[in-house]
């Protein structure tokens, strides 16, 4: 199994995953090169939880020369992805190529810079837009943001993510690298959430970026830098 319990978030902890995010935080990658690391990523990251969080059931299969057993994985087709606009864009495009039925929704949230962080560790957040699909009790919820830095966004984010959910299968948190400051809020505002991330770092600094963190990664995956 790669996938680790460390306490407040599961670490995935596949070589093909941590050999891409090693890629994705060095700053000589590209935005090409670095976009399609986000989709990879997402890719490993959808397997992953296909292998560590899903459950399979015995069918009968019938081959070209005799009946057998085969062995299916149950739910693939009762999954939501949640894009948390834009830097998860292309994770998500990864997580798709795991779970290409997924029903999807957007959410478009961001932290106000400006105000900067307050003592406490938080931002205001701007929820700009909503789109989500019917979440059903048999439903897989993945809500995807590659970076999960002070939490402060995550948390508005599954704030309207539970007012549109009654009840759900198991929701995930998805992240390619967390601070620990921000797997905290989130795990504490949300116990329900499991957190998956593929990195633990260091810390903030004191404008809440992970350090050491992979920079901007929607500044880095859309060249808006």
């Amino acid at each position: 199994m790669t996938i680790e319990d460390r306490d407040d978030a599961y670490l995935i902890t596949h070589a093909l995953a941590t050999d891409t995010l090693s890629r994705l935080r060095d700053v000589e990658t590209e935005q090409v090169a670095f976009r399609k690391g986000l989709v990879k990523l997402g890719r490993i990251c959808g397997y992953e939880i296909i292998d560590g969080a899903m459950e399979t059931e015995y069918v009968p299969v019938e081959t070209p020369l005799a009946e057998t057993t085969g062995e299916r994985v149950k739910g693939l087709d009762d999954v939501v992805i949640i894009n948390v606009l834009r830097a998860a864009t292309p994770f998500v495009e990864g997580l798709l190529k795991a779970f290409p039925r997924a029903k999807q929704g957007v959410i478009s949230a961001g932290r106000d810079e400006a105000a900067g962080m307050t003592d406490d560790g938080e931002f205001p957040i701007t929820i700009d837009y909503v789109k989500l699909p019917e979440i059903r009790p048999e439903d897989t919820v993945i809500v995807a943001d590659p970076m999960l830095a002070t939490g402060s966004t995550m948390a508005a984010v599954l704030d309207h993510v539970l007012a549109e959910a009654d009840d759900f299968e198991d929701l995930f948190v998805l992240s390619a690298v967390s601070a620990p400051a921000g797997l905290v809020r989130v795990s504490d505002a949300v116990p329900e959430a499991d957190l998956l991330t593929v990195a633990i770092d260091d810390r903030l600094d004191d404008d809440g970026f992970i350090v050491p963190g992979l920079g901007d990664a929607g500044d880095r995956a859309f060249r808006t830098v």
